[in-house]
C-alpha cells in the first residue's frame, strides 16, 4: 500500500505554465493567470509597505502594484539586470506585477510529471506551492500565485491599485 503523498501525481494541476528563475531555482505559474510579461518599468515606491512591495507603476492607465518575489521568498536582494522581468498576473480580479530574475519558457506539464509538495512538518509554510513539476532534467516549483500573497497583503495590494 502506498503512503499518503508518496509519488502521488496531481493531475488536477496539469497544464501550461510560464516558468521563470529566482536565484538558482525554476518556478512555474499557471499560464491562465499571466496577463503579460514586460521589462522593468519606473516603479514609484509607496511609504510604509514591506520591503518586498516595491511600489506601483502605470501600465496603460492602470496602477499596478509590484512585488519582488526574491524578497517575498526571503532570498537575498539582487540588483536588477537586463534579464529581470515583471510578470503581470491576475489575482482575485486584480492585476499585480511580480519581479523575477528572468523568464524561461512556457511548458506543458502532465499530471504524471507533478508530485505533491514534500511535507516539512508545518515548520515551513508551503501552502503556496501546488506541487513539483518534473520536466526533462529540471524540477519546477509550481506556485499557486493566489496563495503567494496572504489575505492582508492582498488587501494592501488592492488598496495600492485604487
Amino acid at each position: 500500500m502506498e503512503a499518503v503523498g508518496e509519488n502521488k501525481e496531481i493531475s488536477v494541476y496539469e497544464g501550461k505554465y510560464l516558468t521563470f528563475v529566482l536565484g538558482t531555482e525554476e518556478y512555474g505559474i499557471e499560464i491562465l493567470k499571466v496577463r503579460e510579461i514586460i521589462g522593468l518599468m519606473d516603479i514609484t515606491s509607496v511609504p510604509q509597505t514591506p520591503d518586498y512591495m516595491k511600489g506601483v507603476f502605470n501600465l496603460r492607465g492602470k496602477v499596478i502594484p509590484v512585488v519582488d518575489l526574491r524578497l517575498k521568498f526571503a532570498m537575498s536582494e539582487r540588483g536588477y539586470t537586463q534579464e529581470t522581468c515583471t510578470i503581470v498576473v491576475e489575482v482575485d480580479n486584480a492585476l499585480i506585477g511580480i519581479v523575477v530574475d528572468s523568464v524561461s519558457e512556457v511548458v506543458d506539464i502532465s499530471g504524471k510529471e507533478i508530485e505533491v509538495t514534500p511535507d516539512f512538518e508545518k515548520k515551513i509554510d508551503t501552502d503556496f506551492i501546488m506541487g513539483l513539476g518534473k520536466t526533462k532534467d529540471k524540477l519546477i516549483i509550481l506556485l499557486d500565485i493566489e496563495q503567494v500573497l496572504s489575505v492582508e497583503e492582498s488587501a494592501m495590494v488592492e488598496g495600492l491599485a485604487e
